[in-house]
């Protein structure tokens, strides 16, 4: 049955509390504009390529927690599980723009295309310049053929990380936008949920899945995924998700990757570096070096049990911006 306590206090002002909180732990590194669910870092230098992530909340740390260091500059941030508004998405675009346009990173759903897309027309008139990046990293969610179809889950992490550290150093909004599209090619995700999360209004579940049930590829919000199965011990489970994933792209012998194992909400510790012992076997027997190995929770679903596996494939342009130290609330990394 599905546990709908929450420690809330309005089940209405979700979202504003929650921003409250962030901007809170962030010890004045960040701040909220006035009016609107938006985050901003609270100064930033002149010329520099803004960098703009966002989408529904309910996904936490994803996005707001994504603002620092050689990370995103600013989230907005749009009701559970819903786009922001674009006179949100203008707001925040606004204050980061510092001459030399802004960056759009954003995963690939229809609200959040609609609304960003008419916030960069609205910019436009303003002679605000922006390029979007939209991420569609989820192999399950479309064919190869309908890339573009694809849903935007975990692999954000890696295009914001890359993203941030490129527009960190890079000071023309193309040259940042090309890295990060990059970024966002050669990244891979597919996601196997165990049991659906909720949402905090309502408490009622994202959607139903029998307790002996599984189902791969299931999306964040509930998206129905390729397939649902009797639960599979882990290995055998691993081992159909890296067997899909690494055909995608293809990875390759002699590839060097990126790893995440992100939980979905509601997974152990204990499951996920089970799930990455298994990963590291499989990719260790293909020929694939691991370079870095993330384990956490980055892009979650309201305790959704279950997890996601990402992979982004580097070049040295890619590792140099990866490399780059990064703090933020929801993702730390030290300079290698």
């Amino acid at each position: 049955m599905q546990n709908s306590k929450k420690v809330l206090n309005d089940r209405k002002n979700v979202v504003p509390e929650l921003i409250d909180g962030l901007v809170a732990a962030y010890h004045g590194y960040i701040k909220k504009l006035d009016g609107v669910g938006a985050l901003t870092k609270s100064s930033l230098p002149w010329n520099k390529v803004g960098l703009l992530i966002g989408g529904g909340s309910g996904h936490e740390p994803l996005f707001g927690g994504f603002i620092g260091e050689n990370m995103a500059d600013g989230s907005a941030c749009g009701q559970i599980f819903a786009a922001p508004s674009p006179d949100i998405i203008l707001e925040v675009t606004r204050a980061l723009d510092q001459g030399n346009g802004v960056l759009y990173v954003y995963g690939n759903y229809a609200g959040d295309n609609m609304n960003f897309d008419i916030a960069a027309e609205m910019a436009a008139e303003e002679n605000i310049v922006t390029r979007t990046v939209r991420v569609w990293d989820d192999v399950a969610s479309a064919t190869q053929a309908k890339m573009q179809d694809r849903r935007g889950i975990a692999g954000d992490l890696f295009v914001i990380k890359v993203a941030g550290g490129a527009s960190a150093v890079l000071k023309d909004l193309e040259a940042v936008y090309q890295v990060t599209a990059k970024a966002r090619d050669k990244t891979r995700s597919i996601g196997v949920a165990v049991a659906a999360g909720s949402i905090p209004e309502t408490g009622e579940p994202t959607f139903e899945l029998p307790d002996d049930e599984i189902e791969i590829g299931m999306g964040l919000h509930g998206e129905p995924g390729v397939s649902r199965e009797k639960m599979l011990p882990a290995d055998a489970l691993v081992d159909k998700m890296i067997t899909q994933l690494v055909e995608d792209l293809p990875f390759q012998q002699g590839d060097e990757v990126c790893l995440l194992i992100n939980d979905l909400g509601a997974t152990t510790y204990m499951e996920l570096l089970i799930a990455n012992r298994r990963t590291h076997e499989i990719l260790n027997e293909m020929g694939i070096r691991i370079y870095d190995t993330i384990l956490g929770s980055y892009c979650t679903c309201q305790e959704m049990s279950g997890f996601s596996i990402s992979m982004m494939k580097l070049d040295e342009e890619l590792k140099t911006y990866y490399n780059m130290p990064a703090d933020s609330l929801g993702f730390t990394k030290a300079a290698p």
